[in-house]
C-alpha cells in the first residue's frame, strides 16, 4: 500500500503521516474527536471492507484527501469486521487534553498510537469468540550445520497462556494444526502449508543469550530456567513473541502465565488433514455447528469451553492421565444431585481469565473487577457444595483446593465495589459508599449541593434576621445572598458580607464562605471522578497482584468440564473406555456421535462393532456409497479422540491400546490454488501416513487409488495395503470399492474382510448401516444415482449398460495384472438366480402382523418349496 509524500502536509497531516510510519502495512485509526477517521489508502480500503461512505477532507499535493470515519463509541464493531478480514489496525489516541489559553498556533494536540489490533492479540469481547482460544504463535527454524529443532511460543494474552515446544520439522504443521493460531509470526522462508495466510513476518530474532535474558526480565527472575528447560529456538521463539506483543499494546506488557515447556510427546499426533477430515472443532467450512465439539459439550462457561476445546485438540497419551480425568466425570456421575448444583453456580460464573487480561493491559472496566469478585463468589458456592462430599478423587481434590485462595482479595472487593459496577469508569459509581471518606465528601458536596445551600440559607436568615433571605446562583456572580432592596442597608455593613449588585427589587451579597463553596461545589464533580479513578486503580493492583486466580480460574474450567461429561454420560448410551498401553482396539456398539446429534428425533442410528485386536488388527471394509463406509470410519477415529482426551465415548463399551499417531484419510478434496488435483492430494496425504504411522497407530482410510484408472489404483491399494499389514503393522481401517482386494485375506493373516449390509428388494436398495463380516460384490452405483435424483431415463440406461459390460467381462474372464501370481481368476460374482413369480405373489400377500406362530412355519415351508431349484 502506497501514499503521497509527507512534503507540503499541513500540521494536523503532518502528524498523520508520522504515527502511518510507526507500522506502514496497518490502518491507521486516527482520534479526530468522536471519530477514528481514516485517511488516503487506509480511508479506501476500510470503506470498500466497511461497507461506509468515502468522502474526502481537504487536499494534500492539490489532490482531494480521501477520508471516512467511524463513531468512537461503535469502533469494535467495526474493528471486529475489520480483524475478520485479514487488516491489522493501529490507533492513534489524543494523549495531550487542550488547556485553556493554548494558543491555536502551537499546532495539533499530541497523538501517539496505542495500541496495534492484530489478530493475535485481542483482548475485547466483541473481537473474540468466548469459547475458543486466541493464539498468537512464533515459529523459530535454526539454519546452519547444527540446527536444532524449530522452536515454537504461543501466547494469549486474552488469558495469559504462555507455553512454548521444541518440535522436528516433520511434525510443525502438526503442532500447528493442533493450536489453530490466529496469527503466526514467522520468517517468509519457512513452510506454514495451509496457516501461511496467517503469517506475520518477523525481523531476526535476537540470539538465544539475549533470548534468555529478555524473558528473565519480562518475568522478574534471574533466569527462565527457573520455569522449565527451553532450547534456544524455545527461547528465541518467546523473546520475539514477547517484543511483538509489547509493541502493539504500545510499550506494556499484559500480566502472563510463566512460560511452560509442552511436552508434546504426551499428546496423540494429528496432522491437519486428520484434523480436517475429522471436523473435531470447525467444519471445512469454518463453522462450529456439525462438529465433535459441538456434538459432545455440555460446558456452561466461556473458559470450560475453551479447555474441553483443547482437551479435543490435543489428546493424551498417557493411560494414567486420561484415568485421572476419566474418574472426575465418573464420580460426578453418579451424583446427580451434586451434578446439578454444579451447573446452577457455574452458570453464574464470568470469565475471570480474560477480565485478568484486560485489566493487566489498563484496559479493564469497572465489570471486569466486578467479574473478578463474582467469580470469587462462585468459586467459595462450588467448594462448598464439593467439600460436602466425601473422597473427591483427585482432579476434583486439586481444583477445590485450588478454589480455596483469595479470601483477603474477595474481602477487598466486597467492601470496596458497588453491587453493580457500571460498564464504564466515567460513569460513575464504581467505588462502594462508605469505602473512602474522602471519596463520600466529594460525592455528598457533588450530590447534595441543594440539601447543603439549603441549611446555609437557613442559617445565613436566622443570623441576619431576614426571613425571606434567599442563596441564589448566578451565571456570573456565583452563589449569592439575594434580599429585598428594603433589607439591603441592614447588611451593607456588615464586614462579612461584599454588595455585588443591586437593583430596584433586591440586593445581592457576596462571603467568602460561599465563595468557597461555589468553587468546591464546581470541583466537587471532577475531584469524586480523580478520587474513584484512583481507588479502582489501587483496587486492580490488589487484583493483579493476587497469584491463585489463574489457578481459580483453571480449576472453575475443569470442574465445568466434568460436569459436561457427566451430563453427555447420563443422557445415554455412552461408555467410560478402558485405556492402557497395550495395541487393543475394541468397540462394542459404537455410533458416530456427530451424525447421532444431527439425526432428526425418534430416528435411531445404527450402532456397530469394531474390532482391531492384534491378531486381525486390519479391518477390509468394502461396500457402497451411501451404505455408511466414511461413517463408521470416522466414529472410529472419533471414539480414540474421545478415549484418550478423557471423555465418554459414544458406545456401549471400549477398550483401547493408547494410540500414538492417528491418520484419517476421508472423503475427497482438492487444492487447485497449490495446483494439486484430487488425486495429487490424496497421494499426498497417503505418503505422509506411510511415512509417519507405526505400530501403535491407528490409520482410517477411504477409497485409496480411485482418482486413477481401475488397474492403476487397484496396484496402489493393493500395495497401501500390503504395507499397512506387513512393514507398518498398525491397527487401520481400510475402506475400498476394489472389491478384489478381499482375496488378500487368503495371504494377510491379520486382515478380515468386512462389508456394509445392503439388501434389495423388489428392485430397490435398501442400506442397513450394519457392518458384517465379508466382502461386497456389487457397488449398488446405479442405484445410489437414483437416490440422488438423477434423471430416470438416465438411471434406467446405465442399468442396462451396467448388465452389458458385466457379461461382457464374464465372457472375458481376463486375469487381473495384480493376481496372476495366484493362479487362479478373479472373477465378477453372477447375480443371484431370479426369485419365481409365485414366491413374489405370496411374500405381497402376507400380512407379518397378522400370522400365528404356526401359519408363519407354514408359510416358510411353502416359501422353501417355491424356491427350491
Amino acid at each position: 500500500m502506497t501514499f503521497p509524500s509527507p512534503e507540503g502536509a499541513t500540521p494536523a497531516m503532518a502528524q498523520w503521516f508520522a504515527l502511518k510510519a510507526e507500522h506502514p502495512d496497518a490502518l491507521l485509526f486516527f482520534r479526530m474527536g468522536d471519530f477514528y477517521e481514516l485517511f488516503f489508502n487506509d480511508a479506501e480500503a476500510a470503506a470498500s471492507a466497511l461497507d461506509i461512505s468515502l468522502t474526502a477532507r481537504g487536499t494534500h499535493g492539490g489532490q482531494p484527501i480521501a477520508m471516512c470515519g467511524v463513531p468512537v463509541h461503535a469502533a469494535q464493531a467495526y474493528l471486529a469486521r475489520l480483524i475478520r478480514r485479514g487488516f491489522r489496525v493501529s490507533v492513534a489516541e489524543q494523549t495531550e487534553q487542550p488547556r485553556k489559553g493554548r494558543p491555536a498556533s502551537k499546532g495539533p494536540l499530541r497523538r501517539e498510537v496505542v495500541r496495534l489490533i492484530t489478530p493475535g492479540t485481542l483482548t475485547e469481547d466483541e473481537l473474540l469468540e468466548a469459547g475458543r482460544q486466541n493464539l498468537l504463535a512464533c515459529v523459530i527454524c535454526p539454519t546452519g550445520r547444527d540446527a536444532g529443532d524449530p522452536g515454537l511460543a504461543w501466547i494469549d494474552i486474552s488469558t495469559g497462556l504462555f507455553e512454548t515446544a521444541s518440535v522436528p520439522a516433520r511434525d510443525l504443521h502438526d503442532l500447528l494444526g493442533r493450536l489453530d493460531p490466529a496469527e503466526i509470526l514467522c520468517a517468509d522462508n519457512v513452510d506454514l502449508g495451509d496457516f501461511a495466510p496467517r503469517r506475520t513476518p518477523i525481523v531476526p530474532p535476537p540470539g538465544a543469550d539475549a533470548a534468555r535474558a529478555r524473558m528473565a526480565e519480562a518475568f522478574g527472575v534471574a533466569s527462565p530456567d527457573a520455569f522449565g528447560t527451553f532450547s534456544d529456538a524455545e527461547a528465541q521463539a518467546a523473546a520475539t513473541a514477547l517484543d511483538y506483543i509489547r509493541r502493539s499494546q504500545a510499550g506494556q506488557l499484559p500480566r502472563l502465565s510463566h512460560p511452560r515447556p509442552s511436552d508434546s510427546q504426551d499428546v496423540l499426533g494429528l496432522d491437519p488433514a486428520t484434523r480436517s477430515s475429522l471436523d473435531l472443532l470447525r467444519t471445512r467450512d469454518g463453522t462450529t455447528e456439525h462438529t465433535l465439539f459441538a456434538a459432545v459439550s455440555n460446558t456452561v462457561t466461556a473458559a470450560g469451553s475453551r479447555m474441553l476445546a483443547d482437551w479435543i485438540a490435543a489428546p493424551l497419551t498417557n493411560p494414567a492421565r486420561i484415568a485421572r480425568r476419566q474418574a472426575g466425570w465418573v464420580w460426578l456421575l453418579n451424583r446427580p444431585g451434586v451434578r446439578d448444583d454444579l451447573r446452577t453456580h457455574l452458570r453464574t460464573a464470568p470469565d475471570m481469565a480474560r477480565a485478568l487480561g484486560r485489566l493487566s493491559l489498563g484496559r479493564g472496566q469497572p465489570r471486569d473487577a466486578g467479574a473478578i469478585r463474582l467469580a470469587l463468589r462462585v468459586a467459595r458456592e462450588i467448594g462448598g457444595v464439593l467439600n460436602q462430599q466425601a473422597e473427591l478423587p483427585p482432579l476434583l481434590a486439586q481444583a477445590v483446593g485450588n478454589l480455596d485462595r483469595a479470601h483477603e482479595l474477595q474481602a477487598l472487593l466486597e467492601r470496596a465495589l458497588s453491587e453493580n459496577p457500571p460498564a464504564r469508569m466515567d460513569e460513575g459509581g464504581t467505588i462502594a459508599t462508605g469505602y473512602d471518606e474522602e471519596l463520600d465528601a466529594q460525592r455528598e458536596l457533588r450530590d447534595g449541593s441543594r440539601r447543603i445551600i439549603a441549611a446555609l440559607q437557613k442559617e445565613y436568615a436566622e443570623e441576619f434576621g431576614i426571613s425571606n433571605l434567599k442563596i441564589r446562583h448566578h451565571a456570573q456572580l456565583g452563589y449569592v445572598i439575594e434580599v429585598p432592596a428594603a433589607a439591603a442597608p441592614r447588611l451593607r455593613g456588615r464586614e462579612d458580607l461584599i454588595m455585588r449588585q443591586g437593583t430596584a427589587s433586591s440586593s445581592r451579597f457576596a462571603t467568602e464562605r460561599l465563595a468557597s463553596l461555589d468553587q468546591q461545589i464546581a470541583q466537587a464533580a471532577e475531584n469524586a471522578a480523580l478520587r474513584e479513578r484512583h481507588l479502582f486503580t489501587q483496587v486492580v493492583g490488589d487484583i493483579l497482584d493476587e497469584a491463585a486466580l489463574p489457578d481459580m480460574a483453571a480449576a472453575l474450567a475443569v470442574i465445568d468440564i466434568v460436569q459436561s461429561c457427566a451430563v453427555l454420560a447420563g443422557g445415554g448410551a455412552w461408555c467410560c473406555p478402558v485405556v492402557g498401553d497395550d495395541t487393543s482396539f475394541i468397540i462394542h456398539a459404537g455410533r458416530h456421535p456427530v451424525v447421532e446429534a444431527a439425526l432428526p428425533r425418534n430416528t435411531r442410528f445404527t450402532p456397530n462393532d469394531c474390532d482391531l485386536e492384534p491378531d486381525h488388527r486390519i479391518m477390509l471394509l468394502t461396500g457402497p456409497n451411501m451404505a455408511g463406509k466414511s461413517t463408521f470410519l470416522r466414529q472410529a477415529a472419533l471414539a480414540v479422540i474421545l478415549a484418550q482426551a478423557g471423555l465418554p465415548v459414544a458406545a456401549a463399551s471400549m477398550r483401547l491400546g493408547v494410540v500414538d499417531r492417528l491418520f484419517s484419510r476421508v472423503g475427497a478434496a482438492d487444492d487447485l490454488a497449490r495446483g494439486r488435483s484430487t488425486f495429487m492430494v490424496e497421494m499426498t496425504e497417503t505418503a505422509a501416513i506411510l511415512n509417519q504411522a507405526g505400530p501403535r497407530s491407528l490409520v482410517v482410510v477411504d477409497e485409496i487409488g480411485r482418482g486413477t484408472s481401475t488397474l492403476d489404483g487397484l496396484a496402489i491399494a493393493w500395495a497401501v495395503l500390503e504395507t499397512l499389514h506387513s512393514t507398518l503393522r498398525c491397527r487401520a481401517i481400510f475402506a475400498t470399492h476394489f472389491h478384489e482386494l478381499a482375496e488378500l485375506a487368503n495371504t494377510m493373516p491379520r486382515l478380515t474382510p468386512h462389508t456394509m449390509s445392503v439388501r434389495e428388494w423388489k428392485g430397490q436398495v435398501i442400506f442397513q448401516h450394519e457392518v458384517v463380516p465379508g466382502s461386497a460384490r456389487r457397488s449398488w452405483g446405479v442405484h445410489v444415482a437414483r437416490l440422488a435424483g438423477v434423471p430416470e431415463p438416465v438411471v434406467r440406461r446405465a442399468g442396462r449398460l451396467l448388465g452389458m459390460l458385466e457379461k461382457e467381462r464374464g465372457r472375458q474372464a481376463p486375469p487381473l495384472p495384480l493376481f496372476e501370481q495366484q493362479a487362479e481368476v478373479v472373477e465378477i460374482e453372477p447375480a443371484p438366480p431370479a426369485v419365481p413369480p409365485a414366491a413374489l405373489d405370496m411374500l405381497e400377500t402376507l400380512d407379518p402382523d397378522a400370522l400365528s406362530p404356526r401359519t408363519a412355519l407354514e408359510m416358510l415351508y411353502k416359501l422353501k418349496k417355491l424356491l427350491k431349484p
